[in-house]
């Protein structure tokens, strides 16, 4: 943030601030791409100026929890639950490899 910002004016992203963030995400970014996320940082940052407008609402003390109990209810047998899969192998669902 520049001094700007710091006195209440809206806030502006400077150049070198762009490249520290470039610098910790390690990010190699040309002059025109710093140029253009300052300005594109100033925007989002504008975004979240609004929010300061956005007025305070009150917790609704009426509300309920909807959701019903847990309850200890009989599952599906190891054929019903692969009843449906593409692919199995000894009994389990069979995916593709990961390497």
């Amino acid at each position: 943030m520049t001094a700007d910002e710091d006195a209440g004016d809206s806030a502006t992203v400077d150049e070198a601030e762009v490249r520290h963030v470039a610098s910790l995400a390690r990010v190699n970014l040309d002059e025109a791409e710093v140029e253009r996320f300052a300005g594109q940082f100033a925007d989002i940052l504008e975004y979240f100026e609004a929010l300061d407008d956005v007025p305070d609402v009150d917790a609704d003390a009426e509300l309920a929890n909807v959701m019903r109990p847990d309850e200890v209810r009989e599952g599906l047998t190891q054929e019903e639950a692969l009843r449906n899969a593409p692919e199995t192998e000894d009994g389990r669902f069979k995916g593709p490899r990961v390497s």
